[in-house]
């Protein structure tokens, strides 16, 4: 029998630091929750929102995969790969920590807000040597179905990473039904809903919220209205 999770959005952790607003549905920085340190190998997931012109100084990373999904707005990055690039909405970016890197984040726009999510998956090998990715995905690409963006391959659809990780994201029309199997046994699968609202094994899940799931094969999920769905299949570490 499925073993599960319940994060409404309600009972996530908030930091409004004026130029940044952020909703933290693990332990980060001053939110500490025992209960809420990760779902396996998924570490953070941070909900942001940065004003015009404003962002995060240039700061250091070690051996953590880092994926950033802009939800509205144009993200601009900087680190010491030498890689200088804007991250826009419907893009999904990977950063390989490794060894190490330092990198810069901000908002691309003096004056339109940005909103992003900030991911943070433990990866199963240290100190690889730091990497860069960035692909876009349509929204018509993943209109009524889950599409990947995020696998442990660069021969496979997305972005890679260095963990047993796939992330899928899908645009449902009200109504709409699928299923979703999991790629490795012993796997869990964290659902994270964008918008709208969908119905994940029975759990009844609306903007925001999140929804952890495992020691399960499959998820039936159906959109109780236009929703947007983001899932992350992950190791449970144990």
């Amino acid at each position: 029998m499925a073993r599960t999770v319940l994060h409404p959005a309600a009972t996530r952790g908030h930091a409004n630091h004026g130029w940044l607003d952020s909703y933290h549905t693990f332990s980060f920085a001053n939110y500490h929750d025992a209960n809420r340190m990760h779902f396996g190998a998924l570490r953070v997931l941070n909900d942001d929102t940065v004003h015009g012109g404003m962002g995060f100084g240039r700061h250091p990373h070690q051996n953590m995969e880092i994926i950033s999904i802009p939800l509205a707005g144009d993200l601009e990055h900087q680190d010491s790969m030498g890689n200088k690039t804007v991250i826009r909405q419907n893009d999904v970016q990977v950063m390989s920590a490794g060894t190490g890197v330092a990198h810069s984040e901000k908002n691309h726009s003096p004056k339109e807000t940005v909103k992003f999510l900030q991911i943070w998956v433990i990866p199963n090998a240290q100190n690889v040597a730091p990497r860069y990715d960035q692909q876009t995905f349509l929204p018509e690409a993943r209109r009524n179905q889950l599409l990947q963006v995020v696998s442990p391959s660069p021969d496979d659809a997305g972005v890679w990473l260095h963990q047993d990780a796939w992330f899928h994201l899908g645009n449902l029309d009200a109504g709409f039904e699928t299923e979703y199997k999991l790629k490795q046994a012993g796997n869990g699968v964290y659902a994270f809903v964008l918008a709208g609202d969908v119905t994940i094994n029975g759990q009844a899940l609306h903007r925001r919220d999140g929804f952890g799931l495992w020691e399960v094969d499959k998820l039936a999920i159906k959109a109780d209205s236009s929703a947007e769905l983001l899932l992350m299949e992950v190791p449970m570490l144990g």
